[in-house]
C-alpha cells in the first residue's frame, strides 16, 4: 500500500505539478502562446482523455458496480459537479471585475489579479481531475494505464500553465515567481489522487462510484474547457483531426498495455 501511495504522490507531483511548471516556463520563453499550436495540443489532449473515459474508466466502473444505473449516474454526477465548481469560479472572477468596474483591461492590477484568479480556479478544478489519476491506480496498481491518464492530464496542464504565467509576466512578475504560482495549482491534483485511491480502495462499489465521478469531471474539461478553448484558439478541422488522433493514439496505448499486462 505504501508503496502505491509513494507512486502517486510522485506521479502527480511529475505531471500535475511538472506540467503546470513545463507551461510556466514555456510562457517565460515565448511570452505569448501561438494560437495554433495551443488549438492542436488542447484538441488532441482532448481526444486522449476522451479515450481513457470511454474505454478505461467507464467500463471499470460498470465491472465494479453491482448495479446497472450507477456508472452512468455517477459519470452525470461529476461531469454536474464539475460545472457547478467552474459556475463558482466565472461567477467569482465576474464578482472581481464588478469591484473595479474602472480598471484598464490591460492595467497591471487586472492582468495580475487574472493570472492569481486563474491559478485558483485551475487549483480547485484540478482536485477532481487528480481523483481520475488515485481511481486508476486503485483499479489497476502501477501499470501502463494509470500512466497513461496521469500523463495526458499533465499534458493538458501544459497550455493551463501558460495561461496562468503569461498575465502575470507582463505584469512584471519575474520567471520565478510566475512559473511558481502555476506550479503551485497543481498541488490539489495531488490531494485528489490520493482521495480517489483511499476512496478506490474502500470497497468495489467505492470503486465504481470514484471512477464514475472522475469521469464525468474528465469530460467535463474535454468538452466544455478543451474543445471550446482550441475551437476559440483557432477554427479550423485540424483541430478536430488531431481530437481524433489525440483518441486513436489512446486505443492504440491502452491496448498495447492491456497486451503487455496480460503477457
Amino acid at each position: 500500500m505504501s508503496h502505491l501511495i509513494l507512486f502517486i504522490i510522485l506521479l502527480t507531483t511529475i505531471t500535475g505539478v511538472g506540467g503546470l511548471a513545463l507551461g510556466g516556463v514555456l510562457a517565460t520563453l515565448f511570452k505569448r502562446e501561438s494560437p495554433k499550436t495551443t488549438s492542436l495540443l488542447l484538441s488532441f489532449t482532448a481526444g486522449l482523455m476522451l479515450c481513457i473515459v470511454s474505454l478505461d474508466m467507464a467500463p471499470e466502473s460498470f465491472e465494479a458496480s453491482p448495479h446497472l444505473l450507477l456508472t452512468p449516474v455517477c459519470l452525470v454526477l461529476g461531469f454536474g459537479v464539475t460545472y457547478l465548481l467552474n459556475c463558482w469560479i466565472d461567477k467569482s472572477v465576474h464578482h472581481e471585475d464588478h469591484d473595479h468596474p474602472h480598471a484598464c483591461a490591460c492595467g497591471h492590477h487586472d492582468l495580475h489579479t487574472a493570472g492569481i484568479i486563474l491559478a485558483a480556479a485551475v487549483a480547485l478544478h484540478n482536485m477532481p481531475v487528480g481523483m481520475a489519476i488515485g481511481t486508476t491506480v486503485a483499479a489497476h496498481g502501477i501499470c501502463y494505464t494509470s500512466i497513461l491518464a496521469a500523463v495526458t492530464i499533465g499534458m493538458h496542464n501544459i497550455p493551463e500553465g501558460m495561461s496562468i504565467s503569461i498575465p502575470l509576466l507582463h505584469d512584471g512578475s519575474k520567471a520565478f515567481s510566475a512559473v511558481a504560482v502555476a506550479a503551485l495549482s497543481g498541488v490539489p491534483t495531488i490531494l485528489g489522487a490520493l482521495l480517489g485511491f483511499y476512496v478506490g480502495n474502500a470497497a468495489p462499489i467505492a470503486l465504481a462510484v470514484a471512477l464514475g465521478i472522475a469521469g464525468g469531471a474528465m469530460l467535463y474539461v474535454v468538452f466544455f474547457e478543451l474543445l471550446p478553448e482550441a475551437y476559440r484558439q483557432w477554427q479550423s478541422k485540424w483541430a478536430i483531426l488531431f481530437t481524433v488522433v489525440g483518441f486513436a493514439l489512446g486505443v492504440m496505448l491502452l491496448l498495447t498495455g492491456a497486451h503487455s499486462h496480460v503477457h
